[in-house]
């Protein structure tokens, strides 16, 4: 999962020979979960044609205020509403002539008048051959718009389309990806700060073939992970024995499998992190004895008893460690007295916040995609969120715990 997930991405190609190149920068977004809407200039098609854009985008590709094919019916392509929709523009090559209608205000094409509307960040990828890439004029086109906070992505030193050798090519595209998502990486609400979470089951052995254990997901856990991810954090997940498909692919990731291996890799983590949230489905027993082999059966109509212990108390434990400027989330899973539960649970534990789930209520579970929640902080502010999915409510808990908790990246 990459930081440009959901991002909505404006991609603007004017008349350069880099332009063969927007078709990889189209793809490489939306393989990175971007939606991607091209707007194109009729130099450059020359280079690059709006139906190969439009085939790896899977959108229409505009390049004119009213298209040929629309004139009859006085549809139009607003920029104003593009401009509004994007969360980036990117304009990559940007020609010099592209450039200059930037700095100067000049607008008379649909991507300058997109790029004059638009309220995002916005990233130019210059490209042109050497001389005019040193031209006195075009030097001076990009400390304009630097001043303005354009993002350049500088030019690069290669082989140019002329023959000479020098300063000019578009970065590549792998050059661009990472401009923006380091960009994006640091301007996020968590950018800077660590966030721990442990999520799903446990399992405790009564011998090698049997276990103790509930059939958590991990799937609220990890929607956590990944919506603290997307908003800049470096994310560490202490993940239970799951099969659910979590899709955390890029989040650092301890797999465990008792209650004991949760605790001591949340323990080690746990010193660093500015915010800890404990959603794991902990086991609260386990065998006093695991059996080295397989337990069989003695007769028809025989019983057996299994001794238990205690297992240990993860977020207990972690109440008992926790420093100024940490802060602790507990999940509570209850089916009676849910309410006075939690806020007991709240206080014993030395915890920051609680969230309650209440099962019995059809959505609400383990294996549930969907969860209800009601949040209880230390100080006595309650708050509710009715049954919604799990990775929607996974963004909207996060955006709670970072406004509540002042985490945001200043």
């Amino acid at each position: 999962m990459s930081i440009l997930k959901n991002r909505k991405v404006l991609l603007g190609v004017s008349g350069s020979i880099a332009a063969f190149k927007s078709a990889h920068i189209v793809r490489e977004f939306i393989k990175r979960g971007a939606e991607v809407q091209v707007v194109i200039t009729d130099a450059a098609k020359d280079f690059v044609t709006p139906l190969t854009l439009s085939t790896v985008s899977n959108r229409p590709v505009y390049s004119s205020f009213i298209e040929d094919d629309q004139k009859a019916y006085g549809v139009w392509n607003n920029h104003v509403e593009m401009g509004l929709w994007a969360d980036l523009l990117i304009i990559a090559p940007a020609s010099s002539n592209t450039l200059s209608k930037m700095a100067t205000g000049a607008c008379d094409n649909l991507l300058s008048a997109v790029y004059m509307s638009a309220k995002c960040p916005v990233f130019v990828a210059p490209a042109m051959d050497l001389d005019m890439f040193k031209n006195g004029a075009t030097t001076n086109n990009l400390e304009v718009l630097a001043k303005r906070g354009i993002e350049i992505i500088d030019a690069e030193f290669g082989e140019l389309a002329s023959g000479l050798v020098g300063k000019g090519r578009m970065a590549e595209p792998e050059h661009i990806f990472a401009a923006v998502e380091k960009y994006c990486l640091e301007s996020s609400p968590l950018y800077g700060k660590q966030v721990l979470i442990n999520a799903g089951p446990t399992h405790e052995h009564i011998d090698p073939v049997r276990y103790l254990g509930n059939n958590s997901s991990g799937r609220m856990g990890a929607a956590l992970a990944k919506s603290a991810y997307s908003m800049g954090a470096k994310v560490t997940l202490i993940l239970g024995p799951t099969q659910a498909d979590l899709d955390i692919e890029h989040i650092e990731t301890i797999h465990v499998i008792s209650a004991k291996d949760m605790l001591e890799a949340t323990l080690s983590k746990f010193s660093d992190a500015h915010l800890t949230i404990c959603t794991a489905a902990v086991s609260d027993f386990r065998p006093l004895t695991v059996d080295i082999n397989k337990i069989k059966k003695v007769g028809k109509g025989s019983t057996m008893t299994i001794e238990l212990e205690h297992t240990p108390d993860i977020l207990a434990s972690l109440g008992t460690l926790k420093k100024e400027g940490q802060y602790l989330i507990g999940f509570a899973l209850e089916t009676e007295n849910g309410p006075s539960y939690a806020k007991d649970k709240l206080v014993r534990k030395s915890a920051d916040a609680i969230v309650l789930n209440v099962l019995g209520k059809q959505g609400v579970g383990f294996e549930s995609t969907t969860n209800e929640v009601q949040v209880y902080f230390a100080g006595g502010h309650e708050i509710f969120y009715p049954i919604q999915s799990k990775d929607i409510l996974g963004g909207v808990l996060m955006s709670l715990f970072t406004k509540h908790f002042h985490l945001r990246n200043e």
